[in-house]
């Protein structure tokens, strides 16, 4: 591995500026932090590969699971729409999630530093929110079988889609692992913070406008904390 370049900013500073426009709160004073979850808090690929091989066992159809798990984020319909007619892939998504419970929950582990991720932000008396695409009663599962304490969970939303939920729940930090969670970020107003865990490349992270790229989750608890102090020192002082 080659040597940090001394004259690279720090991991997870990129666009430091910017993130530090974006105040840490939301405007009931609470911070609340939104997590996305596949690739981002928990490696699915494990249990995705099994749902897929045995949904392509009861269809007769041999997906390239290698192929279909190196990027995941979009939605399933949008995985399936190669291989599938378009008159099957409802039924066949259906299927899918039938199916997950039984292959994909076991096999799938929280990453390295997910559980001390959502701890940093229980440490500054933070609401967790998590923001998935996928089916929420399987996304629950993960949570359950992990054990990640959150405060509410939202499934089936992608996207810009996310933004809705983010602006309801008062978040004003988004982490994600897709171009498409920086989407959700930005259309909700909220700093996007992008780990490196999924299929997604750093530049294509810049490209899409995130405001900080961590290594993984390990990175984000003194992040978090350097932009708490970061952000307060900026506010201005209660008038009166």
């Amino acid at each position: 591995m080659a040597p940090p370049d001394p004259a690279a900013p720090e991991p997870g500073r990129r666009c430091a500026e910017a993130a530090s426009s974006i105040d840490a709160v939301s405007e009931s004073g609470q911070l609340v932090v939104g997590f996305d979850l596949d690739m981002t808090l928990i490696d699915t690929v494990p249990g995705f590969r099994d749902v897929l091989v045995a949904l392509g066992d009861e269809l007769g159809v041999e997906f390239p699971v290698d192929e279909m798990t190196a990027k995941l984020g979009p939605p399933l319909d949008i995985l399936l729409a190669p291989y599938l007619p378009a008159d099957q892939i409802a039924a066949a998504g259906d299927r899918f999630r039938a199916l997950y419970p039984e292959h994909a929950i076991e096999s799938v582990t929280a990453f390295e530093g997910a559980h001390d991720a959502l701890a940093a932000v229980r440490r500054h008396d933070g609401r967790v929110v998590v923001v998935t695409g996928k089916y929420a009663a399987n996304a629950q599962l993960h949570v359950d079988h992990v054990g990640f304490e959150i405060d509410h969970l939202e499934g089936w939303v992608w996207g810009v889609g996310k933004a809705d939920v983010l602006r309801r729940e008062g978040a004003s930090v988004y982490v994600g692992d897709h171009v498409h969670d920086v989407e959700g970020a930005l259309a909700a107003g909220v700093l996007s913070v992008s780990v490196l865990t999924g299929g997604c490349t750093r530049d294509e992270l810049e490209a899409a406008g995130t405001h900080v790229i961590l290594d993984d989750l390990s990175q984000f608890p003194a992040w978090l904390d350097a932009h708490l102090a970061g952000t307060a020192a900026h506010r201005p002082p209660p008038l009166g």
